[in-house]
Order: structure tokens, then sequence, then C-alpha cells
């Protein structure tokens, strides 16, 4: 792994692979069209691709291994909403934003988060969806308001590599929630978060908060990072608390990568809040944790340090299997990779569509 990954844009899915140790983009899948994440599934490799095709709906296609096509699967479908109900909530498809493969003990299985916030999951490699009713039923979800959206959204899901059984999930906003029985209960896990935004006898509220990204180590799963609207947060007990840190000039933005093996090294892409959105100072830089995780280094080396506007969203940040190879790209069109943990960057390109998020392959 790390030889090859995906971007994922406004106007198709790129490819990137790597000849002489630099990255090159190859074939555009999808072109023009906006894809809002990609999946790479390493247990067969599989690569799925999500579209949200405006007045079109949204589409989800599967490339199977060895195979250059593309096969458009089922999609997400809600109920219908029940007669009477009080929910506000549109019980429709607005977007796929996260997608995840289930356990190494789950072949077929997949899990899909969605705007309006609700978590279905496919034991059928996307050729059918189940809406996880237990998490919809929640009687705080008609509540959950959004957070960049105008509704709630799941956009980031963490399976166990202990128990498959085992997820969390962040949802802006509605905190991070937890099941330990494959889906059949959950509970909220988001003790020690801290949203600013709310009147202060709400700030610490599990379900008031907005965790724009959550990412967990796999080589030492108690050890979850959150990039929440107003500060990062790290866990070391499986999200059963939350610590605050700060970070230097900016604990605000929307992307975080964990190393694979250290759960104590994550990566984040600062910017301004909340009306600007921008770099610090129009200069691009990432954060980087050391020693236990309480302190940082502001990584710049390579970045635009000008006249630089771009945006990190929430899955424009990755990291591969070996810990050292970073790709970060923008709003803006640009991209960029590191090969030595986040020193030293280098453009890969200035000029592509927005992007949506990056994944390794």
């Amino acid at each position: 792994m790390g030889d090859r990954a995906f971007v994922s844009t406004r106007k198709g899915l790129f490819e990137l692979s790597k000849r002489g140790g630099a990255w090159e983009i190859g074939d555009v899948h999808f072109l023009g069209e906006p894809v809002s994440i990609a999946l790479h599934d390493r247990r067969d490799g599989t690569l799925y691709a999500a579209l949200n095709l405006g007045h079109f709906g949204v589409k989800l296609h599967r490339r199977d291994p060895g195979s250059a096509q593309w096969t458009e699967v089922a999609v997400p479908v809600y109920p219908a909403k029940p007669e009477g109900s009080e929910d506000k909530t549109d019980w429709s498809l607005k977007m796929i934003w996260s997608l995840e493969a289930g356990g190494d003990d789950q072949p077929g299985v997949l899990w899909a988060g969605t705007l309006p916030g609700g978590l279905f999951k496919s034991v059928d490699r996307g050729s059918s969806w189940q809406l996880v009713r237990s998490l919809w039923d929640q009687p705080s979800r008609p509540n959950w308001f959004g957070g960049g959206y105008d509704t709630a959204g799941i956009h980031s899901i963490c399976v166990d590599p202990r128990d498959s059984r085992k997820l969390l999930l962040a949802i802006s906003s509605a905190g991070v929630w937890r099941t330990e029985d494959g889906g059949e209960s959950w509970a909220l896990s988001a003790k020690g978060l801290r949203a600013e935004y709310m009147p202060p006898e709400m700030q610490f509220d599990e379900v008031a908060q907005d965790p724009h990204r959550m990412v967990r180590c796999k080589g030492q799963p108690d050890y979850l990072w959150i990039q929440h609207h107003n500060g990062i947060f790290r866990s070391t007990d499986d999200a059963r608390s939350w610590t605050e840190l700060k970070a230097p000039g900016s604990s605000f933005g929307f992307a975080v990568a964990v190393h694979p093996a250290d759960g104590n090294k994550a990566w984040f892409a600062p910017a301004q809040k909340d009306e600007r959105r921008i770099p610090v100072g129009a200069a691009m830089s990432v954060h980087r944790t050391r020693g236990d995780g309480n302190e940082f280094d502001e990584l710049r080396n390579g970045l635009p340090q000008r006249q630089c506007y771009d945006l990190v969203y929430r899955h424009g940040l990755a990291v591969d299997d070996a810990g050292r190879g970073l790709l970060m790209a923008s709003t803006t069109g640009g991209l960029w990779a590191s090969e030595d943990g986040g020193d030293n960057w280098t453009a890969v390109s200035n000029m592509l569509p927005p992007v949506y998020a990056v994944c390794f392959a």
C-alpha cells in the first residue's frame, strides 16, 4: 500500500500512481461528475465511488479487482416518513458522505454514512443496503443539526480491528456514537468534547458536538483523534472520554489523519474560522503531534506561504500504511505529497477541480 491513490473531486475521480518516487496523475473516472467519496476495500481490492449528481440523485459504482469496468450498484434508500410525524428531517438521501469496509471477518460488508444522518449497512458489496434503524430511531435524532450542511451527516465510521461488531461514528452535528453489538444498540461516546458555539450550560452536551472528522489508530485502537469545530481532541480509552489539546496558531480545521501504528502521532490541516476558512495568514501549514501527543510541530516546507486560500476538507488528508507517506488536497485544486511524515512537501498539482477526499490504495 502507498503507491496508488484516488482523489475524489467535483469533476471526477483521479487515479494517482507513484513512479520513480514521484506521484503522477493517471486515469480520470467519471470525468465532469462530482465524486463525494471513494473507498478502496483492501480485503478484496474492490473500488467504490459515490457520486452526487444533483437533479439526477446519488449514485454508487463498484469496480472489481482486475477489471477496467465500473458497475452501478444500489444506493441507500430511506423508508417513507410515517404519516403525522413531527420530525422535520427530509427522509431522503442527499449524499453518501462516508464509506467504510467491515472487518476482515466480514467479507462483503460495507458501511455508508449519509446526509441526512443515516447509517446504512450492506452485506453484499453494495448490491443492497439497509438503514440501521436502531440509530435512526434514537429519540434525539430529530434534533440533530447540520454542521457544514443544512442537515446532520455521518462522515466518520471507525470499525474496531479487534472486534468488527464495535463501531464508532462521528456526526456533524450529533457527537460521537458507539455500538458494541454490530448496530443493535447505540450510546453516546462524546464525554469531554466541548462546543463553544453553544450556550454555557450546553457546551459539554454530548449530542450538541460537531466533530469535523474522527480517526482511529489501527495499531493502537484505543487511540482516536477528532478535529472538532473548535478544537483538537484525543482519546486513549476507546472514546470513553476525550481530552482537548491546543495547537499553535489555530486548533480549527476539518481534516485529521493518524499514524497506523503510533496512536500519539496525528496530522491536522489548520485554518482560520469561521467566516474566513482559509489557512492562517494565507500560508499553508500542517500540524503534527510529537512525543506523547501533547505537543505539535508546524510543518511548512514545500507548502505555499503567500496568498494561499486553500481549505482542506474532512477527508482531504490521508496517511499510508507505513506512516510516512501523506497526501493532502484542497478546495482550490491543490494536491501535495510528503514522503517523510510531513517534514517536506511536494506539489503534485495546483490545477485539480475542488477536492472532496483522498485515499491510498
